[in-house]
């Protein structure tokens, strides 16, 4: 690391908030994927958007890599500085700038966690609706458009952004957006950086759409004597005209590590965990009866609607927690994630296709994910790390992205490009839709100093500098 660039940047922040520490570098090593950790040079702690854009505009100065860092929860790779550099660590640039109340937004700050954020927002009877399960950062949730259970009613964190500032990797700063819901002036710069993993520029404030708390809901659950089966219990329920708040799919491996950490009576076996929000109880009562109606036709085993306020809870606590379940139950033990989407309809095909894979390969892995989307998740484990084993479960997450992709779907829906889905680019697009993102790579980032190594494939910018 520069000495010249390590006092401008002890310049800009206090020595507190500027540290080479070993011990801090490593927590910033990596994320809560399986790719290997690779320690930054230096992490810094700024407060505001001045000292963002004098930090990034020291780095281009200084041709040092920066990279963007939220609560590193992500699942791909994304925020880890595989080639060293500054960490921007945005954890103290935590505050709620505006509460614009009468017109469901709210302008925050990118540190802000989004747990911590709608417990605020919920004594003023609204909620940032998108929810990845873990206390992501909103920052980290733009950087990856993060989705989650609720996916299905209110859309994923892209259709719930409005406007955004972002520090460019010159140190300039731009505003994208407004606060208005319409918006058709120019082009449409906020969903170029939503998703775009701090390759593009880093954010610094971001004006979010909310939604108001529903007044009634109810939660539901359904077994089904296959995954197959469930799987077309899904594809039943959106085509019937009901809207769920969420959507999601279990199959048995997946029900037995929910029921680790869950006090609910269930069977283990392929299920849906639904809920549904509306404006009456009869309005709800009315969406269960026909989902009731659709999974008994569909060769249901058990359903169970109306649980009260405390089971909900405890339904998608066990939902939330399950990725770590399952990890907890696999100590030391090599894992890799798939994350896959496909067209709504295709959804029974794919799941059908995963659950025989597993089968086939004799993998130790569940399937899970958000069903309503068409968004499927599976986490496989190795009982050693040896490379022969590992790519076992390579070859596993090929053959799902293959199907995906076939199935006119993508590669990733919701974790990101990172490191692990670069190479599964090169499947889903054609070589000018990636020339064209390069180009806008070397536009915006013509130094590559923003998180580089990450989203498009190396060959795409060898002549970066």
């Amino acid at each position: 690391m520069n000495e010249s660039f390590l006092a401008r940047v002890r310049h800009i922040l206090d020595d507190e908030r500027v540290s080479t520490g070993e011990s801090v570098r490593v927590l910033h090593a990596r994320d809560q994927s399986s790719h290997a950790a690779h320690l930054p040079d230096v992490v810094v702690w700024p407060r505001t958007t001045e000292e963002v854009r004098a930090l990034v505009a020291t780095a281009a100065r200084f041709r040092v890599p920066v990279v963007g860092w939220g609560a590193g929860s992500s699942l791909e790779g994304n925020p880890i500085p595989i080639h060293g550099g500054m960490v921007i660590d945005f954890s103290q640039m935590n505050r709620i700038l505006a509460l614009h109340a009468a017109d469901f937004q709210v302008v925050v700050q990118p540190g802000v966690l989004y747990k911590d954020m709608n417990r605020t927002l919920a004594r003023h009877g609204l909620f940032f609706a998108p929810d990845p399960g873990a206390n992501a950062s909103i920052g980290g949730m733009i950087a990856n458009n993060a989705a989650g259970t609720r996916t299905v009613k209110y859309g994923a964190t892209r259709d719930n952004v409005l406007a955004l500032e972002v520090v460019l990797a010159d140190g300039s700063v731009v505003h994208t957006g407004s606060r208005s819901v319409k918006q058709s002036a120019g082009y449409d710069l906020t969903h170029l950086f939503i998703g775009s993993e701090g390759t593009l520029g880093l954010i610094t404030a971001a004006t979010l759409k909310l939604a108001p708390l529903p007044e009634h809901f109810s939660a539901a659950i359904a077994s089904f004597p296959s995954t197959a089966a469930a799987a077309d219990a899904v594809y039943a329920i959106m085509g019937s005209g009901v809207v769920p708040a969420a959507l999601e799919l279990l199959d048995a491996s997946a029900m037995r590590y929910f029921l680790l950490n869950t006090a609910l009576d269930l069977p283990v076996a392929p299920t849906l965990l639904m809920e549904f929000h509306g404006a009456t109880e009869a309005a709800i009562a009315s969406e269960l009866d026909l989902v009731r109606e659709l999974c008994t036709d569909l060769g249901a085993t058990a359903f169970v609607a109306g649980v009260g306020r405390d089971e909900r809870h405890r339904i998608w606590r066990g939902r939330h927690h399950l990725f770590h379940a399952m990890v907890q139950t696999h100590p030391n033990q090599p894992y890799l994630i798939t994350d896959v989407a496909v067209p709504i309809s295709r959804y029974p095909e794919l799941a059908a296709f995963i659950a025989a894979l597993l089968d086939t390969m004799a993998l130790d892995g569940a399937l899970f994910g958000h069903a309503g989307d068409g968004n499927a998740h599976t986490v496989v484990f190795s009982p050693s790390d040896d490379a022969e084993t590992f790519d076992t479960l390579q070859r596993f997450n090929d053959q799902v992205v293959e199907k995906a992709l076939a199935l006119e779907g993508t590669c990733t829906g919701e974790h990101g490009v990172g490191l692990g889905k670069q190479k599964y680019l090169l499947r889903e697009y054609d070589e000018a839709t990636l020339a064209l993102m390069a180009h806008l790579k070397r536009t915006l980032d013509p130094h590559n100093i923003l998180n580089p190594g990450k989203v498009l494939p190396p060959t795409f910018l060898t002549d970066l500098a």
